[in-house]
């Protein structure tokens, strides 16, 4: 063999060593993908921490309370609750000891309060049995479920989603979250909603027709629940409609009040 002819083996050996090495790069090592542009993300006050609770999903559920399954032409002894979504950027933080502006939104003339309990979770699963359910929630707020009522009625009687009724901007009210290994959990107590002074809800959780432990064992039949999902928890008879100027107060035994001004 010439030295020609080792050179030749020599050079076209190390060629394929290095493509050979270029192909088994580890993953990590090649430009990860670039996102075109940066999204929020949403996230919730912690009353007492530095943290913050970052939102993953916002379950609502509906005509968890008789009276009002009753008064949106319900039967709630035949008819069980049911549960919807809200985008995550729908959540209009209300800080403790202030009146929130909040718009007056697009399209609607008949602009529903609907005052709730919201639980949020430290973790998930599913098929999460109710006993222990409540070892998921991190904490409890303070929430309006507001609904543009007209567009949700026009949807329901045409058989169509209703989502342009619930799911818009600002439509997820809330306060701060209070640890649930401060104020122990909700099960009972006094909810009400007024509106210019004048008490238009009231009611007491153990009115529920689910409770938050129910309400999380059987969300999780249907989703995966994860650390980050907030529940809606329904809310009391009497909801009805608000104009720009009215000042909204919400009360709940155990937590601050929380208020917004329809602006």
């Amino acid at each position: 063999m010439t030295d020609l002819d080792r050179r030749t083996m020599l050079t076209t050996g190390a060629l394929a060593l290095a493509s050979a090495a270029a192909q088994s790069a580890p993953a990590a090592a090649q430009a990860a993908p670039k996102a075109m542009f940066p999204v929020p993300v949403t996230t919730i006050p912690i009353v007492g921490e530095s943290e913050v609770f970052q939102v993953r999903r916002i379950y609502c559920i509906g005509r968890n309370y008789a009276a009002h399954a009753i008064e949106r032409g319900s039967d709630p002894t035949r008819e069980p609750p049911f549960f919807f979504q809200k985008p995550t950027d729908a959540i209009q933080n209300v800080a403790v000891g202030t009146v929130a502006d909040h718009p007056y939104p697009s399209l609607t003339r008949n602009y529903h309060h609907e005052v709730e309990l919201v639980a949020a979770l430290k973790s998930g699963g599913t098929n999460i049995p109710a006993e222990a359910a409540l070892d998921h929630v991190y904490g409890y707020a303070l929430g309006l479920d507001m609904t543009r009522r007209d567009l949700q009625n026009g949807m329901a009687a045409e058989k169509k989603p209703w989502e342009i009724g619930k799911s818009f901007d600002h439509a997820a009210v809330l306060g701060p979250i209070h640890p649930a290994d401060k104020t122990g959990h909700f099960k009972a107590g006094a909810i009400s909603l007024a509106v210019n002074g004048t008490v238009r809800q009231s009611s007491d959780l153990k009115n529920m027709i689910w409770s938050v432990a129910e309400q999380i064992a059987r969300l999780s039949e249907a989703f995966e629940l994860k650390a980050g999902d907030i529940i809606y928890s329904g809310t009391p008879e009497n909801v009805g409609p608000v104009v720009r100027g009215d000042v909204l107060l919400c009360k709940l035994d155990g937590l601050p009040d929380m208020s917004i001004r329809i602006v």
